[in-house]
């Protein structure tokens, strides 16, 4: 039995995640049907190789003289009365069931069949490469919706930190008051200050509820069905900063590139048919066939053998023209091969440069953090001794805020960088290691 995707109680981890959704997405659903119909087209070139054999029943009454003439003979009832010219001009109606067997068998068709079998393996795999895409293209949205989901849920927190923070403040500044140390216009400042924080509170949980949705959508579950993840949102550890290796990843194994090489190789094979219309082509023809003037009896057989020459010699410069049409439309798939190249290299740097920045600014950020907080603590007593304005204190709430939401952003980042950059590399699957 298949293990459950996650378990009962909800919890999901991004790998979960992951395989849920290339089960259920229907981008990836769509791609594999892509892959099976060109495994279908293979096939139907292949079948060119092969003989083509038919059968066919045909049942005719006629008193046309010709018709009745040669069906007698080939029913070999032809007699010698037939030869009176009376019954020859005028005969009577004659029936005839004919059953026939036909078998045609290519022999030599200047390679066309070879380039179409070739032309439908190149096709075959440009659709595996769609395929890999769209399941990469998935895992990347599931990756992005899930660690917004988790900013989102850490960035609630540290809003609920800040309410209670603005509470504890304000009930310090009543007391500082009732001590005679501080004003009235303090403790408003801090009420204002206090109805500030719960705004983004409410602000930060709309925004969950928002990215809870946005993850169920790409995981193709209802929108308000819950989860509960389980993979942390915390920092990485990320090697290697030289682009060349990533770029030369990119070039290579991006399906982008993949295709671009193979609708190359693919224009190639199209010259190539278009010059195999000048070559001759050969080919077998074989029939057997029987003649009944009833269903199943008085009645012959016959059969016929036949190979066949067809050489093409003129047909007004048609084929010329499709030759030039098909080596243009080679070169257009090589100067699309070089732009997606350039292309796919360039994605891979601006992912690697994403990384680089995230993990610098999760540095900055963490030391950020604990600057701001031993500031605000010192303020806090301070304040509550007398030895600090109420500006002060606020503007350090404010600062601990921003430096805890820009850490949580910058590890989001770096999260989402990593899967960009495996991504971008080509080699992003769903037992990549970024996706612990």
């Amino acid at each position: 039995m298949a293990a459950p995707l996650f378990a009962q109680d909800g919890a999901l981890t991004l790998r979960e995640a992951v395989a849920a959704a290339l089960r259920d997405n229907r981008a990836v659903q769509g791609a594999e049907a892509g892959v099976r119909a060109a495994d279908s087209r293979a096939g139907v070139a292949r079948a060119g190789m092969l003989p083509k054999l038919n059968y066919s029943e045909s049942a005719t009454r006629s008193d046309n003289p010709v018709f009745v003439f040669s069906s007698l003979l080939t029913q070999h009832q032809f007699g010698p009365g037939n030869f009176n010219i009376g019954p020859l001009n005028r005969p009577g109606f004659l029936d005839d069931f004919q059953s026939s067997v036909t078998l045609d068998q290519p022999i030599y068709d200047g390679g066309q069949t070879r380039n179409a079998v070739k032309s439908a393996g190149l096709a075959r795999q440009m659709a595996g490469e769609e395929e890999r895409a769209a399941r990469m293209q998935t895992i990347a949205a599931v990756a992005r919706a899930y660690y917004g989901e988790l900013l989102a849920a850490e960035s609630l927190k540290t809003a609920d930190q800040a309410v209670e923070s603005a509470q504890a403040d304000l009930t310090r500044a009543q007391a500082v008051r009732a001590a005679g140390m501080a004003t009235d216009a303090d403790v408003l400042s801090i009420r204002v200050h206090l109805a500030a924080m719960t705004e983004q509170r409410i602000s930060r949980a709309a925004d969950l509820d928002v990215a809870r949705a946005a993850l169920n959508d790409a995981l193709g579950r209802p929108l308000d069905a819950a989860h509960r993840l389980t993979t942390a949102l915390e920092p990485i550890e990320s090697d290697g900063s030289d682009p060349a290796p990533l770029e030369k990843a990119a070039a290579s194994d991006r399906p982008e590139a993949r295709q671009a090489r193979l609708a190359a190789d693919l224009a190639g094979t199209q010259i190539d048919s278009a010059r195999a219309a000048l070559l001759p082509q050969v080919g077998f023809h074989g029939v057997f066939e029987a003649d009944r003037q009833q269903f199943v009896e008085r009645g012959g057989a016959n059969w016929l053998g036949s190979i066949a020459l067809r050489w093409n010699l003129f047909d007004g410069m048609a084929d010329k023209a499709r030759i030039a049409e098909a080596g243009q439309q080679a070169a257009r798939a090589h100067a699309n091969q070089e732009r997606v190249d350039s292309a796919v290299r360039l994605e891979a740097r601006q992912a690697l440069a994403g990384l680089s920045a995230a993990r610098q600014r999760i540095q900055v950020a963490r030391a950020a953090v604990a600057e701001a907080e031993e500031s605000l603590r010192i303020t806090q007593n301070r304040y509550e001794a007398g030895m600090s304005n109420v500006t002060d204190l606020l503007r350090n709430e404010t600062a601990a805020l921003e430096s805890r939401t820009r850490f949580l952003a910058a590890v989001h980042d770096q999260r989402v960088a990593a899967v960009m950059v495996e991504l971008a590399a080509g080699r992003l699957t769903a037992d990549s290691e970024v996706l612990r």
